[in-house]
């Protein structure tokens, strides 16, 4: 795949940091120009500023994704800036509430959706338009492993983790007939304060100790260890690249060995 996306328009939501900023780099150092696009322009600068330093151009487009309206313009820009959107990869999101159904409220359950399931809805709409013109084109969904085994205290972000998965499938049925593969990946733990964060979290709301629990996140995993952020991006830019031509409609766990097919 050396360089195998150059002059490639690929747009990255979330690039901020994290999963996010590892996929754009992915992208950056195979040769992509890099479409930045989330709500902190300070961080998103600075992944152009990485990206720029590998030879290539990075567009950066702050806005928030659970508003159609902003994600419409953002990928008009985009087009408009490269004359073409190779690929989406659909990686905004939020943990949204550690809490028991019945406590959580409307307006947080409503904020998780719209940003992790509606969102990617919203981009995967305006972005094939231009993609199905073109008759090419890849989508990748960043789900969860969430989106494959339910966990107690995390039911919004578990329902739109799962929407993403639905939506992956009925992308990929509609759009391959215009050449156009959607395919998911799916996360599990990864390395990093996000995980970190999301622990301390849970150990607060089941009254257990944050190191307990992570050793019982790593002692659930085969590989012994947490995958990490570049490996999730090695697994995007695979889908988004030659190699995986005959792929369409899948959901590819990077997890370590957490959810087995």
């Amino acid at each position: 795949m050396a360089m195998e996306f150059t002059d490639q328009a690929i747009i990255v939501t979330g690039a901020g940091y994290g999963i996010g900023r590892e996929i754009a780099l992915a992208f950056g150092r195979l040769g992509g120009n890099v479409v930045l696009a989330a709500r902190s322009r300070e961080k998103l600068e600075a992944v152009a500023a990485e990206l720029k330093a590998l030879q290539t151009r990075p567009l950066a487009i702050p806005l928030d994704v659970a508003r159609e309206a902003e994600v419409a313009a953002m990928v008009k820009q985009a087009h408009g800036a490269y004359g073409k959107i190779d690929v989406l990869v659909n990686n905004s999101g939020i943990g949204g509430p550690t809490a028991l159904a019945r406590d959580v409220t409307g307006d947080q359950w409503r904020e998780t959706i719209d940003i992790n399931l509606s969102g990617a809805f919203y981009c995967a709409k305006y972005v094939s338009e231009r993609m199905i013109a073109a008759k090419r084109g890849n989508i990748v969904n960043i789900s969860s492993v969430a989106g494959r085994i339910g966990f107690p205290l995390r039911t919004p972000y578990a329902a739109s983790k799962w929407g993403l998965i639905g939506l992956s499938h009925s992308l990929a049925a509609e759009l391959g007939p215009h050449g156009i593969r959607v395919n998911a990946v799916v996360p599990g733990p990864i390395e990093g304060e996000r995980i970190k964060r999301q622990m301390r979290d849970r150990a607060q709301a089941e009254g257990k100790s944050y190191e307990e629990l992570m050793r019982g996140q790593v002692a659930g995993i085969p590989l012994g260890r947490m995958a990490t952020e570049a490996e999730v991006a090695n697994a995007v830019v695979y889908l988004a690249s030659s190699a995986s031509a005959g792929i369409t409609g899948q959901a590819l766990n990077v997890d370590g060995g957490v959810r087995m097919q």
